[in-house]
């Protein structure tokens, strides 16, 4: 089995170990969506990890979801990107930028129009606006000629993000954004070619993957999955099936990975393991669930055949992560309150660890 720190070829990328810095909404871009020195920090202090996967990147206005997060649909955000992405490198890492269109899971205090999404059907809780929590708004349910363009929205940043120094892209396909309105069986209740049976109901994700390829070719190119995640209210209920079909169309398109949450039980996502041919990368613990993903998790992941290992919050209090983990150095904790509060305090302000003299 390999190890943690053995290297693995990625499209034209050598990663020189396999821990992933998971994708974090941390909310602390600059109006208009632009990233920000802070921001440049803060990737460039974990560029040890190897890959990066950046915090949800909108590709339009109407895929944000959360205020205060970056894009990447203007010549401004593009502009913004180029330091963080340079500073990674300079650094020695790799980063991809996760493309996140929030779909019905946004409001319209947030980005000034009324939310879309497969249906009318609103999404289950309350949403983040520039004023608080507010009920999720029912969205405005696309046409059928509508959907090809928030497909191609996704190949749009994805150019914008080569154009940034990204290396590659990540679609967010899991917990209940746009992707995964389309792949469920109750955000989705349409009945043209983008909804009903399993095989239209991944149309939406393919078409995203397709053109996303075309644009920054397939070397390029990930997407996450969070299968039988009910994030936002999203069921889907006949994972085995919806999944397969998925993962089928997406080894036909050949893209550099495939990023699985543990949203369901083992047996399930070892079948989707055997499924996919390509690069898997595992997040092996329940996303925001009480556990945090370790060395014992990974090491387990990797011997059951996972080839990447995704590592969210312990990035965020521990900057130094892979040497931690690499050494067995304690795992610093993090301050939940420091999430989403904006600023430097719980961003840039965690150390690296401090050996005794």
């Amino acid at each position: 089995m390999p190890t943690l720190f053995q290297s693995l070829r990625l499209g034209e990328l050598t990663l020189p170990n396999r821990v992933v810095m998971a994708p974090m909404s941390r909310v602390r871009a600059a109006a208009g969506g632009l990233a920000t020195p802070s921001m440049a920090t803060y990737y460039a202090q974990r560029a040890t990890a190897g890959l990066i996967v950046t915090e949800g990147v909108q590709p339009s206005l109407i895929g944000q979801s959360n205020p205060g997060t970056p894009g990447l649909h203007t010549d401004e955000q593009v502009a913004a990107w180029q330091p963080v992405t340079a500073a990674v490198h300079a650094n020695g890492g790799r980063i991809f930028a996760q493309i996140m269109h929030g779909g019905r899971v946004s409001h319209p205090d947030t980005t000034g129009m009324r939310p879309i999404g497969p249906s009318e059907v609103p999404a289950v809780g309350d949403v983040f606006t520039p004023t608080g929590p507010q009920p999720a708004p029912t969205p405005r349910a696309l046409t059928t000629a509508e959907v090809p363009e928030q497909a191609r929205s996704y190949a749009e940043a994805a150019r914008r993000a080569i154009e940034a120094g990204f290396d590659g892209v990540e679609l967010h396909g899991a917990n209940g954004y746009l992707i995964s309105q389309f792949l469920s069986s109750n955000a989705n209740l349409r009945e043209d070619r983008y909804g009903g049976p399993v095989a239209h109901r991944i149309r939406f994700a393919v078409e995203a993957v397709a053109a996303t390829v075309d644009a920054v070719g397939k070397a390029r190119t990930g997407i996450r999955l969070s299968p039988g995640g009910a994030f936002w209210g999203v069921e889907e209920t006949d994972i085995p099936e919806l999944y397969a079909a998925l993962l089928a169309e997406l080894a036909r398109l050949d893209v550099a990975y495939v990023h699985l949450e543990a949203t369901v039980d083992e047996q399930l996502l070892l079948g989707l393991r055997r499924a996919w041919p390509g690069v898997l990368v595992m997040n092996p613990v329940f996303p925001m669930g009480p556990k945090q993903t370790g060395r014992a998790e990974a090491d387990h992941w990797l011997g059951l055949g996972a080839d990447l290992i995704s590592f969210g919050r312990g990035f965020i209090a521990n900057p130094d992560l892979v040497e931690r983990l690499r050494i067995g150095l304690p795992i610093a904790p993090v301050d939940e309150a420091t999430y989403f509060q904006g600023g430097d305090t719980g961003y840039l302000t965690y150390p690296a660890y401090q050996h005794a003299g």
